[in-house]
């Protein structure tokens, strides 16, 4: 494998991305809801034969570092030997290396002359999986169970096409089978295409030098990542940040970390961290080492390719029991968006005194979630899934940038002029959230305001949103960011809603978000 081209090797690492990108495209292009042809809420990956990641879109972090152990978990329950060309199987369960049950993954091996040299992965979250609340969030959940509808793998196609009974199966348990149709069908075309890229590639290089290839990549990725750790000082660093709620009595939740660098290679700790909490701010441990995955090449200051190899100097622990890993049966719908984020920031509290200058303050490492759900006269739903950007956290040599997203999601909100074009909704103010950001040499960046009336007789709300009790920190000196602030005016009174909430809401309601802004870097001059 030494004598493989160097420059080969390159045309189909970018082979790779640019099928993965390409997946991404037909979704954007094909899919049904709003949230994945405007919100981008998808990933796409290629991996190779063994489920190593190889290729992936620029699509969203946390998706994309779970995706390293998806399809490796999948053959552990849906042997390679048992596929075959034109299969595709269907799943959300989050023991499969997943993440909360929204995320559901479409999975196609790619055979070649009857080989099989790699799988096209799609991810998209459905704006509704079923369950008790509609859109799937139930912040007070005590199970997965209450969450939403759990898939296991199973085939949705053939080489004689859509596997109808499992399609009708699923379609029937959710709230917008329409919707949810059309966005399967687009994951579908999505992985298709990825094949399509892949055969093309082994055509032109040959299927041997391809799969060969696959594995160099990972080793190349292995040589970086460890020349990056190399670079760090030997030591023992500790950091924590805290939910805003879920701890006993209702207290903060903690996530901590202990990271050791010893030579090239990296201990991350996690099993300081809370025990599972009573709401739906649990996670798995695959979307731990996701965030760990991502926080680690943020240390190393360069710009790496993420695959497999990647993780090999990583060494992540996480407790059982705990948040970050309490068991297939907790609720975990905003742990992935959340709780990992949480996991993000404790590991650049941790390294503050080593390497601040790679850093950023505090952010809105949230989703800013406000889901709404329509029900419809025919007894159908449409639903609205909306995520909000924040103030971004000063850095070392400038202030942050306002109304962006940050760290492990780079979704998009949706446009106001869809949103009332396709729901009983008018958005009455979006506006910058003037001095939301923290003082400091640089200041953080401002956060939004957006305010929904509701035109429907009802909508029901579920609110999903960190960074309402504990601010976005300042590094070095600078000043947190002013937390994120969800109002609902009724009737002429206005009352604060939590952060994690489930409520009905009437006509001419009008609910506002304000988000947080990003904390300030280095001591405020005056």
């Amino acid at each position: 494998m030494s004598s493989l081209d160097p420059f080969v090797v390159e045309v189909i690492r970018h082979g790779l991305s640019a099928a993965a990108e390409e997946m991404s495209l037909v979704m954007t292009r094909s899919a049904r809801s709003p949230l994945l042809r405007e919100g981008g809420d998808l990933s796409s990956a290629i991996t190779d034969a063994e489920g190593g990641l190889v290729g992936q879109g620029r699509d969203i972090p946390i998706h994309l570092g779970a995706m390293a152990f998806t399809v490796r978990e999948l053959l552990k329950a849906c042997p390679a030997a048992d596929m075959r060309e034109g299969d595709a199987i269907i799943y959300n369960v989050g023991a499969l290396g997943g993440n909360h049950l929204n995320d559901v993954k479409v999975v196609r091996p790619v055979f070649v002359d009857g080989r099989l040299v790699a799988f096209a992965l799609s991810l998209a979250h459905w704006p509704d999986v079923g369950g008790t609340w509609p859109g799937s969030y139930l912040a007070q959940a005590v199970d997965t169970f209450q969450e939403a509808m759990r898939i296991p793998p199973v085939p949705i196609a053939s080489a004689s096409g859509v596997n109808r009974p499992v399609l009708d199966f699923i379609l029937a348990n959710v709230r917008d089978p329409v919707a949810c149709e059309g966005d399967l069908m687009a994951q579908l075309a999505a992985t298709r295409a990825a094949e399509r890229r892949i055969r093309e590639l082994c055509a032109q290089h040959g299927t041997q030098l391809f799969v060969d290839t696959l594995s160099r990549l990972h080793d190349l990725s292995e040589a970086e990542m460890r020349a990056a750790i190399q670079e760090l000082p030997d030591g023992v660093y500790e950091g924590e940040d805290f939910l805003d709620d879920g701890g006993p009595d209702g207290a903060p939740a903690r996530i901590h970390v202990r990271i050791e660098i010893r030579g090239d290679e990296a201990l991350f700790d996690l099993s300081g961290s809370s025990d599972r909490v009573p709401n739906f701010c649990n996670t798995t441990p695959f979307i731990a080492r996701s965030a760990v995955a991502y926080a680690a090449r943020i240390m190393s200051g360069r710009e790496m390719q993420q695959n497999a190899g990647a993780l090999r100097p990583l060494t992540i622990i996480t407790r059982p029991g705990s948040i970050l890993e309490p068991g297939w049966n907790a609720a975990v719908a905003a742990g992935n968006h959340e709780t990992s984020m949480r996991v993000v920031d404790a590991i650049f509290r941790a390294m503050e005194p080593v390497i601040p200058e790679r850093l950023s303050a505090g952010g809105p490492a949230t989703s800013g979630l406000m889901a709404f759900a329509e029900p419809r006269p025919d007894q159908s739903w449409r639903m609205l899934y909306e995520v909000h950007g924040g103030g971004e956290g000063a850095r070392h040599d400038r202030d942050g940038v306002p109304a962006t997203r940050v760290h492990l999601t780079n979704t998009s909100n949706t446009p106001a002029e869809v949103i009332e074009a396709n729901y009983a909704i008018r958005i009455e103010r979006q506006a910058i959230r003037r001095d939301a950001g923290g003082r400091g040499q640089f200041r953080g960046g401002d956060g939004v305001i957006r305010s929904y009336r509701v035109l429907a007789p009802s909508m029901w709300l579920t609110t999903c949103v960190e960074r309402t009790r504990v601010s976005p920190f300042g590094l070095q000196g600078g000043e947190p960011g002013k937390p994120y602030v969800i109002t609902l005016q009724r009737n002429g009174a206005t009352e604060q809603l939590s952060g994690k909430a489930n409520l009905l809401l009437q006509q001419d309601d009008v609910v506002t978000l304000e988000s947080c802004g990003g904390g300030g870097y280095g001591p405020y001059g005056g």
